[in-house]
Formats: structure tokens, C-alpha cells, sequence
């Protein structure tokens, strides 16, 4: 994408602009997210931000950080930004933390959401074929998109 003129360049900067468009024409951030979150094709790979530790592609990268610097806690969590956790009703731990200020109950504890059925190591390595984080199994790793291994049997 960095060469001027190249077809890609050409097709980002046109995605650039349809986006910018659909921003200021009235198209919801949260519906631009839901569509392009997780949106995967290559480059992919780890990043720098601890908020967005792997890119599916660079879409999925730019729209996951859109939602972590514009949109609400509860939506940053459906858009798959880490550190983000829902509690039993539905709100952030911050959230909860200040409606406990206002008066709620304080067994309003953050918990992990119920339905996140696979909890991601820290140390788990991306699969060498799609690119999605692996899960332990056993003393190697499998890839629950794929269903490739790390080497074992």
C-alpha cells in the first residue's frame, strides 16, 4: 500500500474516502464496526496495541480501533477490544463501578461475559495457517478456527 499509484493504494484511500462519506452522511460508527470488525485477510498479524493484540487484516485493525476511541464501553467489548469485560447485567465494570456510586447495590461484580466459551493464553502463539490465536490442548497448541496443530499428534 506504501507505493503511490499501486492498485491497493488506490483501493485504500477509495475505502478511506466511501468511509469518511458515510460518517458524515450519517451512518452509525456501530454499524461500521459490526461490518467490518474481524474482517480477515492478509496482512494480518500481532500488533503493538495492548488493546488490539492481533489484526485479522487491516480493516479488522482500523475499525476495532474506532470503536476503542469512540465508542462506548459495552460496544468496545462486542467489538472485541481487549480488557473489556461485561458484568450479569450487561454493563462494564466502570459502569457498574458508578452506578454503585449512585446508590446500586455493590454486588454488582464484574465478571467474565457467559457466553465466551474460549479463554485465549497470553503466551499462545497465532496459527501458521489462518492467523487466529491458538488454544492449549494438551502440552501443544490447536487452532480453534482451522483446527490446525502446533506439531503434535
Amino acid at each position: 500500500m506504501a507505493k503511490e499509484g499501486s492498485t491497493i493504494s488506490g483501493f485504500a484511500d477509495a475505502f478511506a474516502q466511501a468511509i469518511s462519506y458515510a460518517l458524515q452522511y450519517g451512518v452509525p460508527l456501530q454499524a461500521l464496526v459490526d461490518k467490518f470488525s474481524h474482517v480477515r485477510f492478509e496482512p494480518s498479524g500481532m500488533t503493538r496495541n495492548p488493546e488490539i493484540r492481533f489484526a485479522k487484516s487491516i480493516v479488522d485493525y482500523i475499525f476495532r480501533w474506532l470503536a476503542s476511541k469512540f465508542m462506548s464501553p459495552e460496544a468496545q467489548f462486542h467489538a472485541g477490544v481487549n480488557g473489556r469485560e461485561l458484568d450479569d447485567a450487561g454493563s462494564t465494570p466502570h459502569a457498574a463501578a458508578g452506578a454503585d456510586h449512585a446508590g446500586a447495590s455493590a454486588a454488582s461484580v464484574a465478571k467474565p461475559a457467559p457466553y465466551s466459551t474460549i479463554q485465549n493464553q497470553e503466551d499462545a502463539p497465532p496459527c501458521s495457517t489462518c492467523g487466529s490465536i491458538m488454544i492449549r490442548s494438551g502440552a501443544c497448541y490447536k487452532c480453534s478456527n482451522c483446527g490446525n496443530t502446533s506439531g503434535c499428534a
